[in-house]
């Protein structure tokens, strides 16, 4: 989630302290260790690319000659094309340019399913033809190789149609909550926090079960949440099959549609990297993006409600939706955001 660069630009390091309002549109807070200046890229600032593949995100330990060998000489055997240049951007992260010009990406991932999880992802997304995404070009258990993305500036034009395919890609749908991408594994990863994709028929009932429950209750082991509160919000899921508004398909979901990942091309268009992606309810994207700002919310909503309205009351709905990344960040960093989770569930209708 909020502990890796993009793949771009510097790091935004952890928050011990976060307000209780939405942060700021240039992202959550996160990082490691292994800062990188911005450079125009996207793979220097996403924190997926951060945490999910500098270090913790993945723990685990190495077990292959291919897991440790240079960024360019992974691209090359993955793609079957000489590299003639690379830039490390960060410990598990760099820019290497093929034989042609072409420039990729080159991740590695530690922990068992990462990569998979995340090329199944990508490739989920991009079936749908909706958001762009970069291309996979080569993958094995350790290394992820994908096209870097050109950045530009956000505009209004590129949000107004950000938002009209992002309806698209929700539209083309998912075979039940929770399901993961076809090859995806279903223990997979949202940050550096473990995310399992089991499948249910009923959004209420599964959303508590497999994306809030798991993280409240870590956090109560962990003393990051009083028993007394995590009972305020357990109160709340209990309500949620009257709180949850009328019943929706599964949508397909990046599943961590945070501004990090949102990268506004160069070609005018925007990109998605970095996905959690699986089954959900449409609006727990809608409520991510908003939860740490994005440039020109406004008009990526007005293309959306454009293409496909929302239900009536969606409004109300959002601090339901924004629990689950609120307490995914309360365990990975601290007692800021499970202060912000507790304040979203006392603020549900009654």
């Amino acid at each position: 989630m909020t502990d890796e660069p993009r793949h771009g630009s510097g790091e935004a390091r952890p928050d011990p302290d976060p307000p209780g309002a939405a942060r700021p549109a240039d992202g959550p807070p996160g990082g490691d260790d292994s800062g990188t200046p911005h450079d125009g890229s996207h793979h220097d600032r996403s924190h997926h690319d951060r945490g999910r593949h500098d270090r913790g995100r993945h723990g685990g330990t190495r077990h292959d000659a291919a897991h440790d060998d240079a960024p360019g000489a992974a691209a090359s055997r993955l793609t079957g094309r000489a590299a003639v240049a690379e830039r490390r951007l960060s410990a598990a992260l760099a820019e290497v340019t093929l034989d042609g010009g072409q420039v990729v990406m080159v991740k590695r991932g530690d922990a068992p399913g990462a990569v998979r999880a995340e090329a199944a992802g990508l490739a989920w997304l991009a079936e749908a033809r909706a958001v762009r995404v970069p291309a996979v070009r080569g993958h094995d258990a350790h290394r992820l190789v994908i096209d870097r993305v050109a950045e530009g500036r956000p505009d209004t034009r590129a949000a107004l149609r950000f938002g009209r395919d992002l309806a698209a890609l929700h539209a083309a749908g998912a075979p039940a909550f929770g399901a993961p991408p076809p090859g995806g594994p279903e223990e997979a990863y949202i940050g550096r926090a473990p995310m399992r994709n089991v499948p249910g028929d009923d959004w209420p009932s599964w959303y508590a079960a497999h994306r809030v429950l798991p993280y409240l209750r870590r956090a109560v082991d962990e003393g990051v949440l009083r028993p007394a509160e995590a009972a305020e919000i357990e109160g709340v899921l209990e309500r949620l099959p009257d709180l949850a508004g009328p019943a929706e398909p599964p949508a397909r979901l990046h599943g961590d549609l945070w501004n990090g990942n949102v990268l506004w091309g160069a070609d005018g268009r925007v990109w998605l990297i970095d996905p959690a992606a699986h089954g959900g309810h449409r609006e727990t994207d809608l409520a991510m993006l908003r939860l740490f700002g994005c440039p020109h919310l406004d008009r990526v909503l007005a293309g959306y409600q454009e293409a496909a309205p929302l239900a009536d009351g969606w409004r109300d709905r959002i601090g339901l939706h924004q629990l689950f990344p609120l307490l995914v960040h309360a365990v990975l960093f601290g007692r800021g955001y499970a202060e912000q989770a507790l304040a979203a569930a006392r603020g549900a209708p009654a």
